[in-house]
Order: C-alpha cells, then structure tokens, then sequence
C-alpha cells in the first residue's frame, strides 16, 4: 500500500472523494511503480448499461492498493446484454477473470405501471429476471469467470409516496422483488455474487446518490461525486472474491472492550450491560465481534494489564464476549507491537492479516510504525460505534462466502494448542504423530468443499508453493476436465476435526504431471499431510499413465517455508529461472512415505 500521509489520505476509510477523484492518474503511476509488490493479476470485464469510465479508473486504484493489477474489458455504452449473450470475439479473446455487469434502476425495462394488475406486475417481474438470468446463463457456458451482479439501488422518486412501500405496482417494491430474486440466484449458482449497490446507495443517502441533471447528461448512475465509494465497495467484493481480506482482530481492553479501566474500577465498576448509554454501546460492539467470531474471524487480546486482572474483566454478569473466544490472550506490560509480534508467532499467521483496535491514540501510533504490516483504523473512543465502522468501512473481514470451517476455525486454533502441548510433552516426534491418532479423507474436489477450496486457495501464502489464485469458476473447470487430477485433503485426530486444509492441482501434459497449485494451512505443518498427499498424486498420476512429476517453486516473502520441499522429497532440479525454480521426480520407483495417518476407505 501507498505509506506516505499525503498519498495514503485519499485511499483508506472514510474516503476523501475529492482527492481521488483529482488525483486518479497521480495515485495510479504510484502504484504502478511501487517496489516489491507481488501482484495477483486478474482481468476484469466490466459491461455496463451506463457510463462505467469513471467507475473503472477508480476500481483499478483500489485494487491495485490491495495488491491486484486489473487489466480491463469495458463495452460500450450499455451493450451489457449484447456483449454477453451474443457473440464476441472481442471478449473471447479478452478470455475475462471477472465479468462485472454494471447495471441500476436506470436499466430496467418492463417498468410496472399504476394501473397494472397484480398479474401483469407478476409478468413484468419474470420477463425482467428472465433477462438477468439469460445474461448470467450464458456467461457462466462462454467464460470461468466469476459474475458479480450489481442489485437495483432505489429509484429517484416515489409518486405514491409511502404507499411504494407496499403497492405491488410501485417502482419500489418491484426493485425489492428483484433485488430479492437476484439474492436468492447468488446462493444457489458458484461463482456468482451481488454487489450491493443498493445498500451502497442507502449508506450514502438517496438525496447525495441521485443526480438526475449528470445521469441525462452523461448517463452516470449516480452522482459524480460518490464514484469513488461505488468503486470502493466494489473493490471490496473482489478482494473477499479474491481471499485477500483480514484474518485476525487483535483488541484492547479497557476502553476498548467495556468502559473504565478494570485494574482501577473492578469487574463491577466497568460499563457493561443495558443500564447505561455507554455500557448498551459496549455490549452492541462485544455482539458485533462475537459475531465475527462466530463467522471464522479469529479473536486475540493485546493489553497493557495484569493478566489475572484482565481476565476477571469476562466474568462480568453482561460480557458478551468469554476467554474462550480468544485465541491468543497478551495482558502484560510488555510494548504492544512486541506482543502483537508474538500473537503472529503463535498463530503461524502473517502480520498483513492483522487488524488492531485500541482506544488510546499512542498506542495505535506505535504499532502503525513499528508493525507497519498490521492495520490499524483510527477510532473515536467518545463514540464506540467508531470501531465497528472501522472494520465495516475499510473491509477487513468481508466475505464472499462461508464454510464449515470457517465456523469452526476458532475451536480449532484452540485444538492446536493441546497438540502442540502434547508434543511438548513427548520426547519422539514419531510417537507424538502416532499418539494423535490422525485420519484423512482424500479425494477429487467436490461440489459440497468447493467454497473451501477456493477460499483456502486465495489465502494460503505460507505453504504454498506457486501462490497461485483461483477463483470458484477455475476449481469447477478443473475439476471437470480429465486433463487435471485435483486432491483435497481433511484431517481429524484425537483432538477434533482440522477441517479441509490442503489442495493440490496438476495437469496431465503428455507423459508428465505438472503441479500447478500445491498448498497447506500451516496449523498442520510437519504433521505427515505432505506425505500423504505426495502418495496420493503420485497413485492418481500413475492412474492416468503419467511416468513424472514436474514441480514448481515461485519464491515469494511468505513461503520460503517450502523452498526446500522439493529437493527433500527427491526431485530433481531441472531450470531455474527469474521466477523460481522446476523440479521432476521420476514415478518408476516412487515408495510411499505416509506413516502416521489412516486414509478413509471410502474416500474418493
């Protein structure tokens, strides 16, 4: 990200309109020329039914601040459906990552009228969605791509005043139906997904979103001067799209969790609880991070304190939130960047997937210098609602959607504890891998995993020894092409269930394998799962008459923990080159290597 005040004043929360929209081709040659940075490169066609330049041009400033590099499609104007359902040859040969259809109110065509009947509304209801639904129908035969569909923001005027609400002919219930109809198409087709425009539109106030002088002037959706916080929430989307969202919410305590100080004030003089202003406001912020909780965000404290002390502070008769949502507890008096380093350690996690809240501004201060890597929002300590629109407004932990897992994913970090504190207890590491009592299930990728899959694709950077992305489309592609052998790889033990936590893709070309994707959640490192899956590709391999495999290493600042996997596992280096290195081992005299883990037998 761009680090310097005057650049970074115009690209995080809350936006300064004004400076992006002036400053648009400054910030993007500072992007562009940025050392050091290891793009995803994603190319995005965007097919509008009204003007999308300006929309574009911001899109890719955001993006490229997250580490994305767009490469753009645009149609022209309001060719969205041709461009789509027609042929293209254009857009074939674009061959788009990303189909953004940048549609509003303004596109819609069988308008309801006063006098229709409720059948006749019905109809116009169905002919509308049928449209949408013939787009994104032929899209999904034509492209792997991911669709994002913008829903309808409300209309500029309401003629039957409050009865829009309810009458089953006004412009406003049928845009909700709509926007209802399209809601329920994204939970039942993979690699679709609404961009809430709508809900964009609300959070900016109709009278700001609507400008209808620009929109017959020059057909913007919206007023020019709220671009930028369409683009922005756009760009959200793709980055949850994309796994390149926050990990881990690192919290304060007093002040920050309930009001007062609990070394001063004891459990019973801190602000908790329904009787008082400020302690409704704690409790609504404890719920609302309970919440991330709950939905896989993993929790951790970082609090100048008395541990003892601190802890009592979750007995109070009204905390939403208990000790045993945490997955790292640091209250001590050692400087907050120390511990938050040390919560990193322990979790096996990068500090970039890091958010911190704190009241204090000093402390914020700090650990923005010294763990530049960590975000840290600015907060209002006099308004505790602040801290919620901290995490709201930048995005850290939007999602594209949701696994088991993830609804797991903090029991699980605190299984992890007990193993490590098991192999603490034991003196040979074979017997600690034995004593866990691991069972695997391996198999070719599934429909019921693939949100997982491409969830844990996006996210892996440790163990992960190409880095490459792929979207839900890709997964489904491959994993219905003969020329791919795909593996997943779940893990129980004696502890409780790890999840879905490793995935490996390779093409069959020739006679030959070549690991396109291979990676690992770090949590079960050095467990024997790199044996196994091993194993697995070499059988699968073999099944499909290959007589090799051909491996890939691309370095990057995070997964140098498998810079040597290859070579430990007996390949031979072939090339190295500017972006890695290229391995191959031979199958004729392959001997499995998994020791320790039992594979189920009904495993596909």
């Amino acid at each position: 990200m761009l680090q310097s005040q005057d650049e970074r004043v115009a690209i995080c929360y809350p936006l300064d309109n004004d400076a992006l929209l002036r400053k648009q081709k400054f910030l993007r040659r500072r992007l562009l020329t940025r050392e050091n940075i290891h793009y995803i490169d994603k190319k995005i066609a965007l097919l509008g039914g009204v003007t999308t330049a300006e929309f574009k041009n911001l899109l890719e400033i955001f993006l490229l601040d997250s580490g994305i590099r767009p490469t753009f499609y645009e149609s022209e104007y309001n060719k969205y459906y041709e461009d789509s359902v027609f042929p293209n040859a254009a857009l074939d040969d674009f061959a788009p990552d990303i189909v953004f259809l940048f549609t509003g109110v303004a596109n819609l065509l069988h308008l309801p009228d006063i006098k229709d009947s409720e059948k006749v509304v019905q109809e116009k209801l169905d002919a509308e969605y049928q449209r949408y639904e013939t787009i994104w129908k032929s899209l999904a035969a034509k492209y792997p791509a991911v669709i994002i569909q913008n829903n309808f923001d409300p209309p500029p005027f309401r003629p039957e005043g409050h009865l829009d609400a309810t009458l089953p002919q006004s412009m406003a219930r049928f845009v909700s139906v709509l926007n209802e109809k399209f809601a329920v198409y994204a939970t039942t087709n993979d690699g679709f997904y609404v961009h809430d425009f709508a809900r964009v539109a609300a959070e900016i106030g109709l009278a700001k979103w609507h400008n209808r002088f620009q929109y017959h002037a020059y057909k913007f959706a919206m007023n020019y001067d709220v671009i930028p916080d369409v683009a922005w929430s756009a760009a959200r989307l793709i980055r949850a799209i994309l796994g390149k969202t926050k990990k881990v919410l690192v919290l304060d305590l007093d002040n920050t969790l309930w009001g007062g100080v609990i070394g001063d004030d004891g459990v019973n003089g801190i602000a908790l609880g329904h009787e008082t202003p400020t302690g409704e406001a704690f409790t609504e912020w404890q719920q609302y991070v309970r919440h991330l909780k709950e939905r896989g965000v993993l929790l951790a404290v970082c609090s100048k304190n008395d541990e003892e002390t601190a802890k009592e502070g979750f007995s109070h008769p009204d905390s939403v939130l208990h000790l045993e949502d945490f997955v790292a507890f640091h209250a001590n008096w050692e400087p907050k960047n120390i511990n938050i380093r040390q919560i990193a350690h322990e979790l096996n996690l990068g500090l970039d997937s890091f958010v911190f809240i704190d009241d204090n501004p000093a402390e914020r201060a700090i650990v923005r210098e010294l763990v530049p890597e960590v975000s840290v929002p600015e907060v209002d300590p006099q308004d505790i609602s602040s801290y919620i629109r901290a995490i709201e407004g930048n995005g850290y932990f939007d999602t594209a959607s949701l696994s088991a897992d993830d609804f797991r994913r903090s029991q699980t970090y605190h299984e992890n504890r007990q193993r490590e504190e098991l192999a603490e207890s034991v003196t040979n590491y074979d017997d600690f891998l034995r004593s866990l009592q691991m069972e695997a299930e391996v198999g070719v990728f599934r429909d019921v995993y693939f949100d997982r899959i491409a969830q844990l694709t996006n996210k892996t950077n440790q163990f992960n020894l190409t880095t490459r992305r792929c979207t839900l489309a890709d997964i489904r592609q491959m994993t219905n092409d003969e020329n791919y052998i795909t593996l997943y790889c779940r893990l129980k033990d004696k502890f409780g269930d790890n999840g879905l936590i490793s995935e490996i893709i390779a093409e069959k070309r020739d006679d030959e394998a070549h690991i396109l994707l291979w990676l690992m959640s770090c949590r079960v490192l050095k467990r024997g799962v790199e044996d196994l899956m091993l194993d697995e590709l070499v059988a699968r391999a073999r099944g499909k008459g290959c007589k090799a495999l051909v491996g890939y290493y691309f370095p990057t600042k995070k997964n140098k923990v498998v810079a040597d996997m290859y070579s430990d596992f007996g390949f031979t280096l072939l090339e190295e080159n500017d972006e890695g290195t290229i391995w191959e081992l031979p199958l004729i005299s392959y001997e499995r290597k998994n020791q320790f883990i039992r594979v189920q037998e009904n495993a596909s």
